[in-house]
């Protein structure tokens, strides 16, 4: 994918503020003209930039307030097979390649500790998951964000 510019970056440092501004309002916060903002952020939706809305919910908010990363050790050849079957569990939010000695880092979401745990237990029944190890998350220590990259991105 290719980067951003600096204008590209400004937009989103001020869609991220206040997601729910309109084109006009984001206009005027970047100095912009209306049309150029909403060229702008179709260009950046068709190129995979905003990403999906999802992804700002608590899972908490749903009743999922327990959290743990499952790395996971897989026979390659069924890691197509695996994947799909991760994807059909609901409390597995994100699963991501690795390099290393895992080859998965599956995100869950969970109700309480023992639904962690049956939830756990359900990746490593998976056809094809050969280990697994669980590290709950105790506390979030820096939240995800994109904002020091935006503001370094904007100033090019």
């Amino acid at each position: 994918m290719e980067p951003v510019d600096a204008v590209d970056a400004r937009l989103l440092q001020a869609l991220g503020a206040e997601p729910r501004a309109t084109v006009v309002a984001l206009a005027e916060r970047v100095g912009l003209a209306r049309n150029t903002v909403q060229a702008r952020l179709t260009r950046l939706e068709s190129r995979g930039v905003l990403g999906d809305f999802a992804r700002r919910i608590d899972p908490a908010a749903l009743g999922h307030p327990l959290r743990a990363y499952v790395t996971t050790r897989v026979d390659q050849r069924r890691l197509a097979e695996v994947t799909e079957a991760l994807a059909r569990i609901p409390e597995v939010v994100e699963v991501v390649g690795l390099a290393g000695d895992d080859d998965l880092l599956v995100q869950v979401v969970a109700r309480s500790a023992d639904a962690l745990y049956t939830i756990a237990g359900s990746v490593l029944a998976v056809p094809g998951v050969e280990r697994t190890s669980t590290a709950l998350v105790m506390r979030q220590l820096v939240p995800f964000r994109l904002d020091p990259l935006l503001e370094r991105q904007a100033s090019t």
